[in-house]
């Protein structure tokens, strides 16, 4: 019998290069494809598969998302697809869950292929199953603490540091990282991106801003309670009356 394989990513250009990858493998069946979190796990629980191709980062429902979704009885083999910290790719390999770090070659994903392969032929679910849960444990979003940002795009992957990272704004499914004179287009909604970054240092003080507290250079009062927040590079952002509660984490009262 064939090991049903499911693909899970939001860029269509890394399911063709899985779904090329995969198609020859006398061993798959191939039986779907998925671009986001929320698909995946209603395709699961429907499709059933053995294995998933997972990639971690995606908008709205990440990879780690999908699984803590899904009842442990549901949850299939996965590889994991990636461009994440050291930090995750240490737990990978410490719960013996295999990863691709992209980009990967084809080399790379063979060997990947075929760990997944001999732990699904010895048959032993439950301890996949273990595998996964402690996994997701060590990556709860309180433990999993990071200094960079991954940004896909163009067939590579730019490492942004929080340290680096002046404010960031919504746009649409999108947000637009401000570092220095760069600008990065993440496709993350500011609400998800906002529980990744250290509270103590980055702030929310609009419904399309989160500004990093440390490169704040002055507020000038507006009407209405809104401020101007006036950072070191010279940019404006506006907190909105909505937001004043965060004035004192500002030193206003």
């Amino acid at each position: 019998m064939k090991i049903r394989t499911l693909i899970v990513d939001d860029e269509p250009l890394a399911r063709e290069r899985l779904t090329e990858l995969l198609r020859p493998e006398p061993e798959l069946e191939l039986i779907g494809e998925c671009a986001d979190g929320v698909t995946a796990v209603a395709q699961i629980r429907q499709l059933a598969p053995d294995l998933v191709f997972l990639d971690v980062q995606m908008p709205e429902l990440d990879g780690f998302g999908v699984l803590t979704q899904l009842e442990e009885e549901r949850r299939p083999a996965v590889v994991f697809v990636t461009a994440y910290d050291h930090y995750a790719l240490k737990a990978f390999e410490v719960h013996a869950v295999d990863y691709l770090l992209k980009p990967f070659d084809r080399e790379r994903f063979q060997t990947a292929l075929q760990r997944a392969l001999q732990r699904l032929r010895g048959h032993d679910s439950a301890d996949l199953t273990r595998r996964l849960s402690a996994l997701l444990s060590d990556l709860k979003p309180e433990a999993r603490p990071t200094d960079r940002i991954a940004v896909k795009g163009d067939g590579r992957v730019v490492l942004v540091k929080l340290d680096d990272l002046d404010w960031v704004e919504a746009a649409d499914n999108y947000v637009v990282l401000h570092a220095g004179n760069e600008s990065h287009m993440l496709r993350e909604t500011l609400t998800n991106l906002e529980g990744r970054l250290p509270a103590a240092k980055f702030l929310r003080i609009s419904r399309s801003a989160i500004i990093n507290v440390e490169r704040i250079k002055e507020l000038q009062p507006l009407f209405h309670g809104e401020y101007v927040v006036v950072l070191r590079n010279g940019a404006k952002v506006t907190l909105s009356r909505g937001y004043r509660d965060k004035l004192p984490q500002l030193g206003l009262a």
